[in-house]
C-alpha cells in the first residue's frame, strides 16, 4: 500500500487532508493495519472544539483501543456516521470511506508541523 503523496501525516498515524478552508482526518493504512480488524469507532460531536495531540476519539479492533489524537486545532465541522454502522471501512477503505472528521483549523501553522508522505514512510519503515 502506497502513503498518497498528496496528504500530510501526523506521529499519531493521522492523515490530513487539505479542502479549502478545512481539512479531512482519518488514519494510516499502518495504523489500521496494525490494529487488525476494527469494530467500533467513537467520533466527537460536530461542534466540538479539538486541540492538537490530544485525544479526539478512538477505535476499538479485535485486539485494542486506540486513541485517535487531533493533527490540528479547531472545530469539528463533519463527521463520518457512516462509521457507526460501518466500522470496518477502516481497514478497507482508511482514506477513502473511512475519512473520521473534518476539522475547521483554528490555527493553519499547525498544518506546518505535519509530516510529508516521504516523512511519515521512513518513520514507519523504521519501525
Amino acid at each position: 500500500m502506497t502513503t498518497p503523496k498528496e496528504l500530510r501525516y501526523s506521529e499519531e498515524h493521522e492523515w490530513v487532508k487539505t479542502e479549502g478552508d478545512n481539512v479531512r482526518v482519518g488514519i494510516t493504512h499502518f495504523a489500521q493495519s496494525e490494529l487488525g480488524d476494527i469494530v467500533f469507532v467513537e467520533l466527537p460531536e460536530v461542534g466540538d472544539e479539538l486541540t492538537a495531540d490530544q485525544p479526539f476519539g478512538s477505535v476499538e479492533s479485535v485486539k485494542t483501543v486506540s486513541e485517535l489524537y487531533a493533527p490540528v486545532s479547531g472545530k469539528v465541522v463533519e463527521v463520518n456516521e457512516d462509521l457507526n454502522d460501518n466500522p470496518e471501512f477502516v481497514n478497507e477503505s482508511p482514506y477513502e470511506k473511512a475519512w473520521m472528521v473534518v476539522i475547521e483549523p483554528s490555527d493553519r501553522s499547525e498544518l506546518d508541523n505535519l509530516m510529508t508522505a516521504e516523512q511519515y514512510e521512513e518513520m514507519t519503515n523504521e519501525g
